[in-house]
C-alpha cells in the first residue's frame, strides 16, 4: 500500500492558529533560526475516519455520546478524543526530541485543552460558510486530484480504495477536506481581508527593531525531493523524470511551492517544500559549497542523494550583518499581520457564538466559553439523528434549559 501519510495534511481539523491569510496578503518569510523538517503527521485526524461505536450492554444498540451541540451541529465523544490525539500527534512533531519529557508534556497538554474549543470553531465557521452561501467544491476536486497525483494512484476509484482501506469513510474524507476550505474561505472574508498593513508600519517597525536584523549571513531553503529509497531500478527513469519535470515547470514560472506540494514525496511538502533558514557549517560542505553561491530564487540542478533526487531553492540570500527594509520586509508583514491575526479570530468567533446556541456537557472543557447549559439525556429526535449518518442510538441531546431562553 502506497504511503497516505499526506492526506492527513489536507485532511486535519484546521487550527485558528494556522489559518491561511487572504491572498492579498503578503508572502510570509521564514523564520530567522533553523527549522527542522516536520514530520509526516499520521493519516488518522479528527472526523476523518468513522466515530467509533460503543455498545450498549442492555440494548446491543450502536450509541454514541453527544459532548456538544453547535446550533444543529453536534459533536461527538469520539470526535473529541481523536482531536485529543491530534493534538499530541502535533505536539510531538513539533518537539521532535528537542524537548525534554516535561517541556512535552506542557506542550501537549495545552494543546489538548483547545480541543473543544477548535471543535466548535470549525462548526461555527463552516455553518456560517453555508449561511453565506460560499461553495468550494471545484477547490475539493483539486484537492483530490492533487492527493491522487501525489500518491500516484491512476484514478480517483483507486485513491477511494485506498482511503476505505485505511479505515475512513470516503463521504467524511471528503466532507472533511470540504469543511477546512470552507473555514479559510470565511477566514479569509470576514477577517483577513479586513486586516491591512501598511508600507510606513512596516517602516517604523524596521526602524525600531533594526537590532533584530542583525544576523550571520544565512540562506532559506525550499526543496523538492522525489524519493527513490526502496524502489526497483526499473523505476528510476520514472522518477528521474518526474523530477525533471518538476524543475522544468519552476523554471518555466511556475510557483515552486506549489510544484514541492504536487510533486515531492518529502515531509516539507505541506508547507510548500521550506525547509528552513540555515548558516555556515549547517549544511553539509557539498551543499554549503552550492547554496551560499547563490542569489534569491536561484535553483539547484537535480541532485542525487541516499534519500532520492533533490532539488532546492534559495527562497532568500541574507548578507551578514544589518538585513536591509527590503529584505525584511515580507518577515516584518507577517508578523504584524500574525499578531492581528489571532485577536481579530477570536473576537470574530466571539460574536459568532453569542449569534448561535452552543450547548456543552458538564465536565468538559471549553475554554473559549459561550457554553455552559447543561445538556440533558433525552431520546434523540429526528433532527439529532440526520447530523450523523447511519443508524445509531444518541446517548446525549443538547437541549436548552427553558429557564431564561
Amino acid at each position: 500500500m502506497r504511503n497516505l501519510a499526506v492526506i492527513a495534511v489536507l485532511c486535519a481539523a484546521l487550527p485558528l492558529a494556522a489559518q491561511d491569510k487572504p491572498e492579498s496578503a503578503p508572502q510570509a518569510m521564514p523564520p530567522a533560526a533553523p527549522q527542522s523538517k516536520p514530520a509526516i503527521p499520521v493519516l488518522e485526524k479528527p472526523g476523518m475516519a468513522p466515530a467509533p461505536k460503543a455498545v450498549d450492554p442492555n440494548s446491543g444498540k450502536t450509541i454514541e455520546e453527544i459532548i456538544a451541540r453547535v446550533n444543529n451541529e453536534i459533536i461527538t465523544r469520539s470526535e473529541y478524543e481523536k482531536a485529543r490525539q491530534s493534538a499530541e500527534e502535533d505536539a510531538k512533531s513539533e518537539c521532535q526530541n528537542r524537548c525534554t519529557p516535561e517541556q512535552l508534556q506542557t506542550n501537549i497538554g495545552d494543546r489538548q485543552k483547545n480541543s473543544l474549543r477548535d471543535l466548535i470553531d470549525q462548526s461555527l465557521l463552516v455553518q456560517r460558510a453555508k449561511d453565506m452561501g460560499v461553495s468550494v467544491e471545484p477547490e475539493v476536486i483539486k484537492k483530490l486530484d492533487a492527493i491522487r497525483t501525489q500518491n500516484n494512484f491512476a484514478s480517483m476509484e483507486e485513491l477511494e480504495r485506498a482511503v476505505s482501506s485505511q479505515g475512513m469513510n470516503w463521504e467524511d474524507f471528503k466532507n472533511n477536506i470540504r469543511n477546512t476550505l470552507l473555514t479559510q474561505r470565511v477566514i479569509n472574508s470576514e477577517v483577513g481581508s479586513h486586516i491591512t498593513i501598511g508600507d510606513q508600519e512596516v517602516a517604523k517597525y524596521y526602524e525600531a527593531h533594526k537590532t533584530e536584523f542583525v544576523r550571520p549571513e544565512q540562506v532559506a531553503l525550499r526543496e523538492i525531493e522525489v524519493s527513490t529509497q526502496g524502489k526497483k531500478p526499473e523505476e528510476i527513469p520514472d522518477l528521474k523524470k518526474k523530477a525533471e519535470t518538476a524543475l522544468k515547470r519552476v523554471k518555466d514560472g511556475e510557483d515552486f511551492g506549489e510544484i514541492a506540494k504536487r510533486f515531492s514525496d518529502g515531509s516539507t511538502k505541506s508547507q510548500g517544500g521550506f525547509l528552513g533558514v540555515y548558516k555556515r557549517g549547517e549544511l553539509s560542505k557539498e551543499l554549503e559549497d552550492v547554496v551560499f553561491k547563490m542569489k534569491r530564487n536561484d535553483l539547484t540542478d537535480i541532485m542525487e542523494t541516499k534519500q532520492g533526487l533533490l532539488i532546492l531553492q534559495v527562497l532568500e540570500h541574507y548578507d551578514e550583518g544589518e538585513q536591509s527594509l527590503a529584505k525584511v520586509k515580507n518577515e516584518i508583514m507577517d508578523k504584524l499581520y500574525g499578531e492581528r491575526m489571532e485577536p481579530a479570530m477570536r473576537e470574530y468567533l466571539k460574536t459568532l457564538r453569542e449569534q448561535s446556541y452552543v450547548v456543552i456537557k458538564p465536565g468538559f472543557q471549553d475554554i473559549a466559553g459561550g457554553g455552559s447549559s447543561e445538556i440533558q439525556e433525552v431520546s434523540a429526535t429526528p433532527e439529532v439523528s440526520k447530523q450523523k449518518k447511519g443508524h445509531k442510538k444518541f446517548l446525549l441531546f443538547g437541549k436548552r434549559p427553558s429557564s431564561g431562553q
